[in-house]
Formats: structure tokens, sequence, C-alpha cells
């Protein structure tokens, strides 16, 4: 397994064998497409059906753009630019001499951060990749339009066209309908995946592969992830223990919330990427957990204090990597002021891994904290692949566990019908 859930730090012990029957019937619900909400699981099979024709059209549409402009514009909101950003920073980091510079708007009415975006824009060479099924979706029409509006301007219609490519639905929507009258280059998010389920789509492939990740890598992880999850078994679907153990402590526990823990800046985006996902799809009917993020050692030293002994609401699950791409050592200083020459010549993956069991001992045995751990071989495009997945699977046996839609957001549509209401959209309620 790429990704093994350790469960060997909660405070008691959880019965697997009392959950089996339950999952093996939520498992064939899931494969047999007959459960809640079942029209939206074209991601379940999705990374085994990527068809060559559409990987190497996206790689040749990210080269293009690789190769001919300085900015990429990344325009959506949820699930249409989380995932892309998750996978982008967290392989590449985050530094401002990369090129393509990956940008994001859509996800934000905010006036401030739209204006100096598009005002850091006005001069660069810039393409717009806009993510949205309807094409109406109303923060990233707004930025689209903004952007469309700067592009045609400055550049004309037929430049603008160019740089402009859409991912949409693939017959239906304002944005395909668009697409059709200018032109513009395509790709299609499935009808039967929604959003917080597509970075594994060309919703997260064509921004990944912009940033020069090797999208193939990233699909062959998927891929096995896909076919080490296809067992009712939870012992030995990993994928199927963390949801297990989710449910046990938010039902038998009554824990009320999920930190996921990760021990590297690159990884805030993946935690809001996991956020939505959990959020959106479990939180239904005043049920499930609240899915909140962290960063150790980082969030130690603010939030730390409430973890170690504040109120007990909450587990930890961390995502911890065994090896990493890039190490570092800590020099000798002669003087010795900072009183460190104790850990001379020793590497930060060192050093990390022994705060990594510090903090473990501290939260689990000192504070009795539960801690599932999700142990991962390292952090590269495959394993990233293969997290996605498993995350993805995991999410939609844990919904079902709770009795809940794992594939509808009706809560969502609240805020919009009150904010259009207010605008004085046509036709609105």
């Amino acid at each position: 397994m790429k990704i093994t859930t350790d469960l060997s730090h909660l405070v008691n012990e959880l019965d697997l064998n009392a959950y089996a029957n339950k999952v093996q019937e939520i498992h064939q619900m899931i494969e047999n497409g007959d459960g809640a909400g079942h029209e939206y699981l074209g991601w379940l099979h999705l990374p085994s059906h990527i068809s060559e024709e559409e990987i190497d059209h996206l790689e040749k549409t990210a080269s293009y753009l690789r190769e001919n402009y300085e900015i990429l514009v990344v325009t959506g909101i949820g699930g249409s630019y989380l995932g892309a950003r998750a996978a982008i920073e967290a392989l590449n980091g985050v530094p401002a001499h990369q090129k393509p510079e990956i940008i994001y708007l859509g996800q934000t009415f905010d006036p401030e951060y739209t204006s100096c975006l598009l005002n850091y824009l006005k001069d660069k060479k810039f393409a717009v990749n806009v993510i949205s099924k309807s094409g109406t979706t109303t923060e990233t029409s707004v930025a689209f339009r903004l952007l469309r509006e700067l592009l045609e301007k400055r550049d004309g219609k037929e430049k603008a066209r160019k740089a402009i490519v859409a991912t949409t639905d693939k017959e239906h929507g304002a944005l395909r309908t668009l697409v059709e009258q200018e032109g513009y280059d395509s790709f299609v998010l499935p009808s039967d995946v929604g959003g917080r389920y597509s970075v594994l789509t060309p919703v997260g492939l064509l921004p990944i592969a912009v940033s020069g990740i090797n999208i193939r890598e990233l699909i062959n992880g998927a891929i096995d992830a896909e076919k080490d999850t296809t067992t009712p078994s939870i012992k030995e679907n990993e994928a199927y223990k963390y949801a297990v153990a989710r449910h046990y402590l938010y039902s038998r526990k009554n824990l009320k919330a999920e930190f996921l823990i990760s021990y590297s800046p690159f990884l805030v985006q993946l935690g809001e990427w996991w956020k939505q996902l959990f959020g959106e799809s479990e939180g239904k009917d005043h049920k499930s957990l609240l899915p909140v993020s962290a960063t150790f050692s980082t969030d130690l030293h603010s939030l730390g204090q409430f973890i170690q002994e504040g109120s007990k609401i909450f587990f930890e699950t961390i995502i911890h990597f065994e090896k990493y791409r890039q190490d570092i050592s800590l020099p000798f200083d002669e003087a010795n002021l900072d009183g460190l020459n104790y850990l001379a010549g020793k590497s930060l993956s060192y050093i990390q891994e022994k705060a990594f069991q510090g903090v473990l001992q501290a939260h689990y045995e000192s504070a009795h904290n539960d801690n599932i751990i999700l142990n991962v071989e390292i952090l590269d495009a495959y394993h990233l692949g293969y997290l996605f997945y498993f995350f993805e699977k995991s999410c939609a046996m844990s919904g079902y566990l709770n009795g809940v839609n794992p594939f509808n957001q009706p809560g969502v549509e609240v805020y919009k019908a009150n904010m259009f209401k207010l605008l004085g959209k046509p036709g609105s309620k």
C-alpha cells in the first residue's frame, strides 16, 4: 500500500470487525451506483479511464501556454481551483521565479484583491483558464468578464481567443455556448463529476500540467489507488479504514471536529482542498465533523496550547511522509551562541521526524487526543495522485456511514439565493 492508515494512537481500540457488514453494504452500493447521489459517481473509475487522447491534448495545451505566456490565471472557485492549487504548491512550492507564474482569481468578490491582480496583469503576457461547469458561477463569471475585457481591449479579440482556455460542460451552459461562439480551446468537466471530486479531470490536470508537474505520474498514482481500494475489506482497504475511524470517533466518542495536520507549509492548500471535500460532502442534516487544518510545527505556536489542554472536541489526522525529495543539514558554529551544536550535522528531516514523534507523544499520551496517522512514502506526483483518490474514496464511504448523500450540496444554494435577491438579479426570489 502506498498509504497506510495507522490507528495505533487512538485512545480506545477500534473494533474494525464491528463495521464489516455495513462497509460491505455501502461498498456494493457505491460500485453498483444505486445509492443517493449515484449520478455523481463519475470520479469512481475516472483515473483508469482517462484516455491517451485527452492526456495528449492536456500536455500539448500546457506546453503552448508555458511557451507563450508569463502567467496563467486559473479562474474558478471551490473545486474548480483548490485541487490544482493544492498540487502545484505541494510539489512546486510557491517561489515567485517559476514560469509561467500561476495565480488565482474568481474565488472572491473582494475589490482590493481583484483590483490588485488586474493591475498586476495589465502589462503582463497572461493566459486564462476559466473553469465552470455552468458558466454562471457568479464569483468566477465576474472575474472572467473582467479578465476577458482586459485581454480584448489590450490585445484585440483574435489574440485574446488564443489566450483563453475553458473547462466546462461538454454540451450545456453559458460557458460552452461562449466556447462555440469564440472558438476557445476547451476541455470537458464530466457532468457526472462534482467540483470537489474534479482534481483528476482537466479542471485540475491542465493547470497542474502548465506548472510543469508530470500529470502522467499523478494519474498513475490515482490509478493504483483506484485498484487498491476496490476491496470491501476494511483491514485491506486503507481508505475505508480511515473512513471507519472518522465515523467511530464522531459517532461513538462524540467528537465534533477533525484537524488535518501536515508538517509542511507547502501543504496548506491541500488542507483547503480536503476541507471542501469533506465539509461539502458530509455537512448535512446537522451531522458530521467540522474539518479544520493546521500546519506543524508552525501552528504549535498558535493552536498548540488549545490542542494540548483545550476542549476535547476534536481528533487529529496527521499526513506523515517517510522520505523527502530534498534535505539539508545543520552546520557547526564555533561560537554556539544559539546552543544548537548538539544538532550539528543532523538533517532537517531527522529534526522534523523527532518533532513529529515528540508532538505525537504529547498529544496522545499526555493530552489523550485521538490521532490517526496516514503514512505516505514521499511527496511526489505519484503519491499525491494516490492521496487525492484515497481521500475521495474515503469521503464517499464516510458520508454514507453518516447517512447523508456525499455528492450534493443543497445548503450552498441558500447564500446564493439571498445574494441574488439583494443584488436584484432578474427572476430571483
